[in-house]
């Protein structure tokens, strides 16, 4: 089973991104998803940036593939999602239906978490386009993935979401410029000063979700490291990490760790704990309210 890094989801200046992706070139992930998905406004890089860094990961011996924004709102937009198609040096991750259009029976690409293919039909339909890898959508239980597994299309590798605060949803609105009583348009670049988003709290004073300029993500850190060796029973063929601004190189080694069973699950699990910006949740994977923290003693409790 490989270990993919999904897209950098936050927006961290120019230089904290390079040497965020020289210190990955070290690590032991296989697979890298580079580019931003989250909002255009963001300008720190640009393609020729994600390329320059692509043909970097490619020489350390990385598959890089590059994500599509998820909500795409303008012609510009569009523009960019056309030369990423056209970059000539990596696979695309298609992360709706627009860059399914534009990828399909031109490149190699993956079907990405956000078009929400929870049936085989939609799947096989995936397959015919072209697709070569599908990512289950987030809030899909491991009993309905048994299910797809069992008559998935040949050739078609699935990919987990396995550690990181989940992207639960998109909008046109910005939330991180409205808590600044900013518009969108004249956002002034405020996701900047949050390297790993903006925590949004209940009256409780609990965390509950976390503002990242147009997406909305969980609070807590979605985290599946005891449940890798399921996966693979599963025939899962690559569990996701997402990127985070401290500790992403460790938490890398612990999974790349568990999945050698150099660790147990329960060691790795603990090795976790103090890496993570928030705390575990695991629900979604057992069928459960996505933040509880599913034990391994098999009683739902939240963490």
């Amino acid at each position: 089973m490989k270990l993919s890094l999904g897209p950098l989801q936050y927006y961290w200046p120019h230089a904290s991104v390079m040497r965020f992706y020289e210190a990955i070139a070290a690590t032991p992930v296989d697979i890298v998803y580079l580019g931003e998905t989250v909002c255009s406004r963001r300008h720190e890089l640009r393609l020729s940036d994600w390329l320059e860094i692509a043909a970097r990961l490619i020489d350390a011996g990385k598959e890089v593939v590059l994500s599509t924004q998820v909500l795409i709102e303008s012609g510009s937009e569009v523009s960019v999602l056309y030369k990423i198609a056209a970059n000539g040096l990596c696979a695309v991750e298609a992360n709706d239906m627009g860059a399914v259009h534009v990828v399909a029976g031109k490149l190699p690409w993956v079907a990405g978490p956000h078009l929400n293919l929870y049936n085989l039909p939609s799947l096989q339909w995936m397959a015919t386009l072209g697709a070569s890898r599908w990512v289950m959508p987030l809030e899909m239980k491991r009993d309905d993935l048994a299910v797809i597994q069992a008559g998935r299309p040949a050739g078609l590798q699935t990919e987990v979401f396995a550690y990181g605060r989940m992207p639960l949803a998109y909008s046109a609105r910005c939330f991180t410029a409205r808590n600044r009583n900013l518009p969108k348009d004249d956002c002034r670049f405020s996701c900047i000063d949050h390297p790993d988003g903006l925590l949004l709290n209940t009256r409780e004073k609990e965390g509950f979700l976390v503002l990242n300029g147009t997406q909305t993500q969980s609070a807590r850190v979605y985290n599946l490291v005891d449940a890798l060796d399921d996966m693979h029973a599963l025939g899962v063929d690559v569990v996701r990490l997402s990127p985070q601004s401290q500790h992403m190189g460790e938490v890398i080694d612990v999974f790349h760790a568990a999945r050698t069973h150099a660790l147990a699950p329960h060691e790795a699990l603990a090795q976790l704990q103090p890496l993570m910006p928030a705390a575990g949740c695991n629900g979604y994977w057992h069928g459960l309210p996505g933040l509880v923290q599913h034990t391994s003693a098999g009683e739902p409790a939240t963490a």
